[in-house]
Order: C-alpha cells, then sequence, then structure tokens
C-alpha cells in the first residue's frame, strides 16, 4: 500500500475519527431536519466516511475532495459497498478538487450544502462561504472548530500539508462563533444554531468558560432560504448549550 494512503488509512480509519464521526452524524439526525430525497454536494469528503448518512436516506450525493489519496481510498470504498450489494453507492458521485476550484466542474444548484470538518482548514473562510452559498437553494450544514469569543476573528493558523485530514494548501483558521454566525447572516435569509451539541468534548456546553488549553472546540450552524420552524434550533449565538 503506498505511502500516503497507508496514512490516510490509518487517520480515518482510527477510532477516534470513526467515534467523532458517528456522534456528529448522530446529532445531526437528531435535529429532525428534512434530509431525505435531496441532491447534496458534500465538500470535504475525506474518505467518505460520512456519505452514507445520506445514501440512506435516498439522496443523492456529489462528494468533492481534493487529495488523490483519499479520493482512492473513497473509490475503492464505494466499489466494495457495491460488491456487497449496496446498490445506493450508485446514487454518489466523486469530484477531485477543492472548494475554491468548483465552478470548473460543477454549475448546478444543491438542495443540500454538507460542509462538516472543512471550514478550518482553509485560509479565506469568507471565500469559501460564499462559494458554496452560490451552489445552495436549500439547507447550508456547517460543522467546524472555532475560538472562544464574543467577537469577530478568523485567527489564521498553520497546518500540516503532510497531514491527510488537515489543510490541503497548509494554511487554515479557527474563527470565532460570531464570526461565522454573521457571515452566514450575509449569505442566507435565516441562519440557526442548534439548542444542542454533539455527545462529543470537543463540542463545548458553555461558551462563558474556555476549555482546557490544547482541546479543539466545535460548533455547528445552519443556513437556510427560509424559515424553519424547529424547536431545536436557536436563530442567535447561545452561551449555553446542551448534550443531545
Amino acid at each position: 500500500m503506498p505511502v500516503l494512503i497507508s496514512t490516510s488509512v490509518q487517520v480515518f480509519r482510527s477510532l477516534q475519527y470513526r467515534r467523532h464521526n458517528i456522534r456528529r452524524q448522530e446529532h445531526l439526525a437528531s435535529l429532525g431536519l428534512d434530509l431525505h430525497d435531496r441532491a447534496v454536494l458534500e465538500v470535504g469528503a475525506g474518505v467518505g466516511d460520512h456519505t452514507t448518512f445520506f445514501l440512506d436516506r435516498g439522496c443523492t450525493v456529489l462528494s468533492t475532495e481534493p487529495r488523490p489519496e483519499n479520493c482512492e481510498i473513497f473509490s475503492e470504498t464505494m466499489k466494495q459497498y457495491l460488491i456487497e450489494g449496496y446498490d445506493k453507492v450508485r446514487n454518489c458521485h466523486l469530484y477531485q478538487g477543492d472548494v475554491e476550484s468548483l465552478h470548473n466542474a460543477i454549475k448546478e444548484p444543491f438542495d443540500i450544502i454538507y460542509c462538516y470538518g472543512l471550514l478550518y482548514h482553509v485560509e479565506n473562510p469568507a471565500e469559501v462561504l460564499a462559494i458554496l452559498a452560490r451552489y445552495c437553494r436549500g439547507l447550508f450544514l456547517l460543522e467546524t472548530c472555532v475560538s472562544y469569543g464574543d467577537h469577530e476573528s478568523v485567527n489564521p493558523i498553520s497546518e500540516p500539508q503532510s497531514d491527510p485530514s488537515q489543510s490541503f494548501h497548509g494554511n487554515g483558521c479557527r474563527p470565532t462563533r460570531p464570526w461565522i454566525f454573521n457571515r452566514l447572516k450575509t449569505l442566507f435569509p435565516q441562519v440557526y444554531v442548534p439548542k444542542t451539541q454533539p455527545a462529543h468534548e470537543e463540542f463545548p456546553l458553555d461558551w462563558t468558560s474556555p476549555p482546557p488549553e490544547g482541546r479543539l472546540t466545535r460548533a455547528i450552524f445552519i443556513g437556510s432560504h427560509r424559515p424553519l420552524t424547529n424547536p431545536l434550533l436557536l436563530d442567535k449565538l447561545p452561551d449555553k448549550q446542551f448534550r443531545c
């Protein structure tokens, strides 16, 4: 097995990563959003560990991923699913490329943009949000690492390009929640934050008390082109949240 592919397998198929993915997607399922029979654009798909969440709900999925080693594992995984009789993978297609190059291959809009675990790996998050918003005709689902604070800040950082789970271009960011929330408000008529957080330590419940030093902190946001009547969603940033 080539070194790059072997590294991707070790990272994305680790117990830590698998647990993190499960907690994020069980939380998304708990929100009661209409995620069935939709056209989905999944950005930063990695090796495809999130993709079947939407395929199992009758969706068609276009997944994007810039790293060739991750794309190879993604394709082999979907082939294996098909061999084992999981025909829903026929509703999934893979585009190798970063978000900034989507315009070269993708023209049509999507009902759902799924951006879990990507935004903090890009150098210019405002540009990426604007690009993705242009493809969205329904829901924009965003999960990302954030920094604490009531101010607006992007907080750029460097990330190791050699790590298949980190920035493809070597630069990332850790925006504050207000920065993300206010950028989304310029792109979508409605913006929400869940009352709940996934059952994982990287998703804080109290935003007034910073976490232990060195721990990543994450938050979830939803942009929508129509109002959502949902008791689990807030139209402002909460100081405290609850476990789902």
